[in-house]
């Protein structure tokens, strides 16, 4: 079992390393001011859920939605993640994490508590909380709106939190080695082959919205691709030219970001920039697949953490800069709080009953697989103390878990019929203005009724050809952001400036994820391949790193080729694909913690249900979808009767559903789609089964073998969460000295 605080030993000579359990205790006593800005909170909340799942009349007020979501975010983190640390998790910063332990400069490294929040957050953010809302809003408000608050306060955020926590407690390792140390060799391997196959699906994923939003885009093609030089240019910078100084090489690169984007309206209006910038789809594809392959093989400092540090100010700005707008404006939401698709399944957007879709398909912005890559990943490693995880790891999610609201509120605000017409694929709207017209009023949506000048007027306002079947969520964010910042700032003029903001901002996000997804897949390969050939497992072998980076980026690139090329809308037919994969991975991550947990002892065991409960619930859930996926008779659901279906019109030469090559590619992709979807969900299986197995064993033994890594005095201290509490002041100040003269050693050796 876990070492007591108790075992541990610091040194005498140096100030103490940790705040006692008392002075938390102290700093933590209820005041009467505290009493009343707690109730106050619970009010606003409690009064902002009354608004939207009871009063709500014809429209609702977007400002509810900012409401309920910080009151009940406020909430979560100060009392339910307490409970988490308190009972579940019991940190002790008098321990040494890795990154004091291991430290050697380059993967090992004693991050502040708030440079590394940022990182943390960076790397998981990705297309998931921005897309997954968006598409999901065909069903309505309010269940999207509940899963996604509700959600990351019992689910995603105990996930992020709990796997960071028992990562660092294990030297940084992954989930997929944390699973074959707890699970045994059966669950482990399975864990492994679904990680890696899933990091597949979701990076191809990611890339698809990218190629989705930029698609014909020639404004938004400059914009983006401008952002590479930026951020090679802030590498540079960084490592050369000022090193150390991340606020200032951040701000040149957000005015430089900003030119880039007002000169995309140039290069748009000129016959050159038509020329060269106004690519297909395909084409862009491509271009995703070589820079996948490029950033992830280059430096760290010369690519990905530059565009970290970008994208993380763009990120939180973007949402802070969106909630505050929409506090500002206002807007009123028209869109039902649940819509006749969220009744009967067959929505245009995607197809599948509100239970399990729903949660499938908003993803990442309440729980998200992808997060316990990183939370196994490159995070644990960087952690300075161990009561920092839960402002990182809860905290982080918590922010996630907002850009999903902010995405939902954006595609609620904008007019349905305009909502519809970009989201049906073009198989349903023929990729004209007159299709998408006539498919839209043919829906039968109550108070929907759309013109042709109106879809071509809005194409109009945000600089864009055409915006029918522009599908994968990011093109409709992009115009419910425009909508909403153009009534805050600058007016009708500044739509398109707005809208290719947007898109800048949503790329950012999704290249962020796709280079960092694509290193993780690679450590992950090099770490499997490496149990048979050791050389992989050097990280610093450049064949090695080649060789896994190149497999990987064939793997996802072929997806996306598939995606991309998809008569059906790729991110219609993927996009459930991609969700249902990402909760498997998460339901993975939870069996891996539920195990741990179970083996801590009896006095943990008590508290197992706060990590039984989400997994139960996402097991239920993802396994349903799948089983959707794959048996459902109705081709619209199902990959497989699907398949079946086109498959059948081609033997007989029945051209209904289209040509011959439309045809085949729809048969091929049904195929690939459905064999993974077999695959994904025969693994997870595995390592659930497996993990309950291991932990109804610990339960009756009371405990199981101990896999932590030995407990080490820790020689350093630092605060907990954002703002320092009194103790920890005080402490701080009773470190200054050393940490001094350890900045001037550091100047004299010329690191």
């Amino acid at each position: 079992m876990p070492r007591s605080s108790s075992d541990i030993a610091t040194d005498p000579k140096l100030p103490p390393v940790a705040v006692s359990d008392e002075q938390h205790r102290a700093a933590a006593r209820w005041t009467p001011l505290k009493v009343v800005i707690w109730i106050a909170i619970a009010l606003l909340g409690g009064l902002a859920w009354v608004m939207l799942a009871v009063v709500r009349g014809e429209t609702v007020n977007a400002i509810w939605f900012v409401f309920a979501a910080v009151c009940t975010y406020l909430i979560g983190y100060r009392f339910y993640s307490k409970v988490i640390e308190r009972y579940l998790l019991r940190p002790d910063d008098r321990r040494a994490t890795p990154a004091e332990v291991k430290q050697d400069g380059k993967d090992y490294v004693p991050t502040d508590r708030r440079v590394l929040y940022g990182h943390h957050f960076a790397a998981i953010a990705g297309a998931g909380p921005l897309v997954g809302p968006v598409l999901a809003a065909q069903m309505g408000f309010l269940p999207g709106t509940i899963w996604i608050i509700v959600g990351v306060v019992v689910a995603g955020a105990v996930q992020d939190y709990t796997v960071l926590f028992f990562s660092m407690r294990r030297g940084g390792r992954t989930i997929g080695q944390m699973a074959r140390q707890e699970l045994g060799r059966i669950g482990g391997t399975a864990a492994i082959v679904a990680s890696l196959l899933i990091m597949l699906i979701i990076v191809a994923i990611l890339a698809l919205v990218v190629v989705n939003a930029l698609g014909e885009s020639p404004w938004g093609v400059f914009s983006v691709s401008m952002t590479i030089p930026i951020a090679l240019f802030m590498g540079v910078y960084l490592r050369y030219l000022r090193p150390g100084k991340v606020t200032e090489v951040s701000i040149i690169g957000f005015v430089l970001l900003m030119g880039a984007i007002i000169a995309g309206g140039w290069v748009a209006d000129t016959a050159w920039g038509q020329e060269i910038f106004h690519l297909d789809r395909t084409v862009i594809a491509w271009g995703i697949i070589i820079y996948g392959f490029i950033a992830a093989v280059l430096p760290v400092w010369l690519l990905l953490a530059p565009r970290d540090y970008l994208s993380t100010f763009m990120k939180i700005g973007v949402i802070v800069m969106l909630a505050g707008a929409i506090v500002l404006v206002r807007p009123e939401i028209s869109v039902p709080a649940v819509t006749i698709f969220g009744e009967n399944g067959l929505g245009p957007v995607f197809a599948g009953p509100l239970f399990p879709f729903l949660f499938v398909t908003i993803a990442c912005g309440a729980l998200s697989g992808f997060h316990a890559l990183i939370a196994s990943g490159t995070t644990p490693k960087l952690v300075e103390k161990e009561r920092q995880t839960r402002f990182i790891g809860y905290g982080g999610m918590l922010m996630e878990s907002f850009v999903a609201i902010m995405a939902l509120v954006a595609a609620i605000s904008i007019d349905q019929g305009i909502y519809f017409a970009m989201n049906a694929p073009s198989a349903a709207t023929g990729g004209t203005v007159e299709g998408a017209v006539a498919f839209v009023n043919s829906l039968g949506l109550t108070g929907v009724e759309i013109t042709p000048d109106l879809l071509i007027s809005t194409a109009a306002d945000v600089g864009e050809e055409s915006i029918v079947s522009r599908t994968g969520g990011a093109p409709t964010l992009a115009l419910g952001l425009a909508h909403i910042m153009q009534q805050a700032l600058g007016g009708q003029a500044m739509m398109s400036f707005w809208y290719h903001f947007a898109i800048m901002f949503e790329a950012l996000f999704i290249l962020t994820a796709v280079d960092a997804g694509t290193r993780v897949a690679r450590f992950m390969l090099q770490d499997s391949i490496g149990a048979w050939i050791p050389r992989f497992r050097d990280v610093s072998w450049r064949p090695g790193v080649w060789i896994t980076t190149a497999i990987m980026v064939a793997g996802w690139g072929a997806i996306l080729i598939l995606g991309v090329t998809d008569p059906l809308g790729g991110i219609n037919t993927f996009f459930p694909l991609f969700g249902i994969a990402n909760q498997l991975l998460a339901a993975i991550a939870l069996a891996v913690v539920l195990a741990i947990v179970a083996k801590r002892g009896r006095s943990y065991v008590k508290w197992i249900w706060i990590i039984a409960v989400p997994l139960a619930f996402t097991a239920v859930v993802t396994i349903t979808a799948s089983a959707y996926k794959i048996f459902s008779p109705v081709p619209a659901i199902g990959y497989w009767a699907n398949h079946f279906r086109y498959r059948d019109a081609l033997a007989s030469g029945d051209e209904s559903l289209g040509p011959v090559a439309t045809v085949e590619a729809v048969i091929r992709n049904t195929g690939v789609q459905g064999t993974l979807s077999i695959v994904f969900v025969v693994l997870a299986i595995i390592v659930i089964v497996s993990a309950v197995v291991v932990a109804v064993r610990a339960i009756v033994r009371g405990g199981g073998e101990e896999t932590e890594d030995p407990a080490v005095p820790s020689r350093r201290f630092a605060p907990a969460g954002f703002i320092p509490t009194a103790p920890e002041r005080e402490l701080e100040r009773e470190w200054e000295p050393l940490l001094a003269e350890e900045r001037a050693e550091t100047a004299r050796r010329g690191h």
